[in-house]
């Protein structure tokens, strides 16, 4: 092994043991936080109630204004809990989402549902889909004028229809959350199939969607209201204060980071780091940009429960199985294969609120969207990758990088001949690395460094020397 390789493989092998202590710290240091957190809630508990001092209601107030997702999820689980500990009066919800993810609305309406104070929510203007089953979980609804709810049938990410063993659980929580709230279940179901027939409501054939004075006339909306102040009014509470809801920084960072499109976004830096990492070895970069996508794919899922240890060791396997793969095996065999699968499972895993393997719990839509957004991502990624990085290759950037240009002996030059090198063109030689794309071959007696034109090409093969630009020897397989 040469100096070089040798000061690669270290430098390798530094990243990934201080990338395994980042990520064991921030393991034990969320276990001293959740303490932390237990104590400070203990102590909340006990704290003297804002009602009683001012001698006004306390009204707590959140907002739901973007797509449902895991970041939203987290703001209500803190919201309630912060109401509860402050001992509010009332929760008033801000709602105004056209939908999202179903696992995550479904956290959200059953966090609603548990809530030890009186829940009210203000629709101004949309809650559809999953926005329509958070609402109804709420003790009291209010919707502003030319408002909707409704439209709560599962799509995918092309707003087509899902099957019905989707739709099936979707029917049955707006179903069992009407139910608990005194509504009409049925037409909670008629908002997901649109099979559901109510005379005098919906026909036939299409999905159920209130307008603001339809949801009053059938009694799926207590009151109509302009603002905050004027549900209140019609609540009956005169005299009150409103606390609202304020995420730290560090809060908004990782309710950014939990979003699905940023986890897409981090799925494909990660796979397209370790894409380009294989295709130019040695150069770190995008070994670098993969581990920190990690960092931060793995560290807000981890904090939210959903990421388990054995998850993440899932995906260390899987990057250490494709390393043996690419850098000790030749070919493309079993462990490459290997680490890839376990990768994908771990990245779809961590985004599923499962109990190790066992999934009787979660719903099938809740595992259809987690493995949807991993398999595209890395689909992506993948075609990304392989575009960018042809166009990369032969750039005048990376012709810059490997050094192009000729160094003339009369510059003061004398250990690179290029009349020499030259005269290799369409000579043969064998490959005494793996070429990925760059690695040694030997020419007669002669080593020399060169790159694949095309493919990569493993150790032991037979090469033709194609072409010389500069320092730069390019191959090919010779064909038989």
């Amino acid at each position: 092994m040469s100096t070089t390789d040798f000061i690669r493989t270290h430098i390798r092998f530094s990243s990934a043991v201080w990338l395994t202590i980042f990520i064991t710290t921030m393991m034990c240091n969320n276990s001293c936080a959740n303490a932390q957190d237990s104590i400070a809630m203990a102590d909340s508990a006990i704290a003297p109630s804002p009602t009683s001092k001012s001698g006004k209601l306390l009204v707590y107030k959140f907002d739901i204004r973007e797509e449902i997702g895991p970041g939203i999820w987290r703001k209500t689980k803190q919201a309630i809990e912060e109401a509860e500990a402050l001992k509010a009066d009332r929760i008033v919800v801000y709602m105004n989402t056209y939908g999202g993810m179903v696992e995550s609305a479904d956290s959200i309406r059953t966090k609603l549902l548990n809530a030890t104070i009186p829940t009210i929510v203000f629709i101004d203007n949309n809650a559809a889909s999953a926005g329509a089953l958070i609402s109804i979980a709420c003790d009291r609804i209010y919707m502003h004028t030319g408002g909707s709810i409704g439209a709560a049938t599962v799509v995918n990410q092309d707003a087509q229809a899902l099957p019905d063993k989707y739709q099936s659980y979707m029917r049955s929580m707006m179903r069992s959350t009407a139910e608990a709230k005194g509504r009409d279940p049925k037409i909670a179901e008629a908002m997901v199939d649109p099979y559901v027939y109510i005379p005098g409501i919906i026909d036939s054939g299409k999905v159920l969607t209130f307008t603001t004075t339809e949801a009053v006339k059938f009694g799926f909306c207590d009151g109509i209201a302009n603002d905050i102040h004027e549900v209140l009014k019609a609540e009956g509470i005169e005299s009150y204060d409103i606390k609202e809801y304020h995420a730290s920084f560090i809060e908004n960072i990782i309710g950014l980071l939990v979003n699905p499109f940023v986890s897409g976004i981090l799925i494909m830096v990660i796979i397209g780091g370790i894409y380009f990492e294989l295709q130019t070895p040695g150069v770190g970069f995008p070994l670098l940009a993969a581990a920190i996508a990690m960092v931060l794919y793995f560290a807000p899922l981890y904090l939210e429960g959903m990421a388990a240890n054995w998850e993440i060791l899932i995906f260390i396997t899987g990057i250490i199985l494709l390393a043996v793969e690419i850098f000790v095996l030749p070919g493309f065999g079993i462990a490459g294969v290997g680490g890839i699968v376990l990768i994908a499972t771990s990245l779809t895993f961590s985004l599923i609120k499962n109990d190790g393997f066992d999934f009787s719990g979660v719903p099938s839509v809740n595992i259809f969207q987690p493995l949807l957004i991993v398999m595209s991502s890395m689909i992506l990624s993948v075609i990304l990758s392989y575009v960018l990085g042809k166009r990369f290759m032969s750039s005048n950037l990376f012709g810059k990088l490997v050094l192009q240009d000729v160094q003339d002996a009369k510059a003061g030059y004398a250990s690179f001949d290029t009349n020499q090198q030259i005269q290799l063109i369409g000579r043969e030689g064998t490959a005494v690395t793996h070429m990925r794309p760059t690695g040694k071959i030997k020419i007669g007696e002669d080593m020399y460094t060169a790159t694949t034109e095309f493919s990569f090409i493993d150790n032991g093969e037979h090469v033709v020397v194609t072409r010389v630009e500069g320092m730069n020897i390019f191959v090919k397989k010779r064909t038989v």
